[in-house]
């Protein structure tokens, strides 16, 4: 990748709903299609639907019949999306935001700059 390219950022998020913590990053993907961004979220679902409760495994699969439509169209509009559902005392989120991706410069064939010669890490 040479130039900035549109794509999705995805992540799963949990959190405990018994006591005060904050969410709990789980998961990230970069997905350069909207496609690839709400499947990501649909194999999640599906791999884990089995061991859901039965009002969070509705959940699941009222978003994978019905949701994932929905999700990918505002996709495709370039708005962000989230699913969730709460197992038990669990709440987990999906999120997928419309991000454009910058290329990192290649380090072969460049001088670094003197500064990166002259770093010392700490020793403990």
């Amino acid at each position: 990748m040479d130039k900035p390219q549109r794509g999705y950022w995805c992540e799963c998020w949990t959190q405990d709903l018994t006591d005060e913590t904050q969410p709990v990053l789980r998961a990230s993907f970069d997905a350069y299609s909207a496609p690839q961004a709400d499947r990501w979220v649909a194999v999640a679902l599906r791999t884990i639907s089995p061991a859901l409760d039965p009002d969070a495994s509705q959940e699941a699969w009222e978003w994978l019949y019905h949701g994932r439509i929905t999700t990918r169209q505002a996709l495709l509009r370039a708005e962000p999306c989230t699913v969730t559902l709460t197992q038990t005392r669990t709440c987990i989120t999906w999120t997928i935001r419309p991000v454009v991706f910058l290329p990192l410069a290649h380090r072969q064939g460049s001088e670094l700059p003197r500064c990166a010669h002259e770093f010392k890490p700490h020793s403990d």
